[in-house]
């Protein structure tokens, strides 16, 4: 994981990014959150209580909607980390900003951040908005065969693309999969084995 940083802070920073400038939805701000295990570089989500006011249930990264009081996105990401996982902002490295991500049911504009957390680091889960947290090998999703990909109608009669990929007994999906996705694209393009 040593050059994989640089590589993918590299290719974040040389990219030009799609902003969503409309003020009118809500935002929120998530993390990527990579980390080294064993040779292995993995991805930690988190499955979302059924309690939460929105994505009951749904695989996702650790982040939220902006509070009056936060700086800007990164304060907003970090800071649900850290409420959600307890992972303290000071521990992730930000290695770069991916393009916003409108979700079309909730009606948030995301803006989604790529850090590394150090491996192993102490987790205290939040109970009431967190009821799992899973790491997933970063290669999986840089196969295009682990990827589905089915064609949707919404109510406005607009046809979209909805991304989908299984991770054991899980599917993660909606803007959780389109910034995994987005991320795969900018940071590794053709060169995905």
């Amino acid at each position: 994981m040593d050059d994989l940083p640089r590589l993918i802070s590299d290719r974040l920073a040389a990219r030009q990014r799609h902003v969503i400038d409309d003020p009118a939805p809500r935002r929120a701000a998530v993390l990527l959150p990579l980390y080294h295990d064993g040779g292995e570089t993995y991805v930690l989500f988190t499955r979302r209580t059924e309690t939460v006011e929105h994505h009951k249930g749904q695989i996702s990264l650790p982040g939220g909607a902006e509070d009056e009081g936060d700086a800007g996105p990164l304060e907003t990401a970090l800071r649900e980390t850290e409420e959600e996982l307890g992972i303290p902002r000071t521990l992730v490295t930000i290695l770069g900003i991916l393009d916003d991500v409108y979700t079309f049911v909730s009606g948030f504009v995301i803006t989604p951040f790529v850090g590394v957390i150090p491996h192993p680091v102490p987790l205290r889960v939040n109970p009431h908005e967190i009821a799992e947290v899973l790491s997933v090998r970063l290669a999986a999703f840089r196969d295009p065969s682990k990827l589905r990909v089915e064609e949707r109608t919404r109510p406005t009669g607009e046809r979209i693309e909805v991304f989908f990929y299984d991770s054991g007994p899980h599917v993660i999906w909606g803007a959780t999969a389109r910034i995994m996705k987005s991320f795969i694209d900018a940071a590794f393009g053709d060169d995905r084995a």
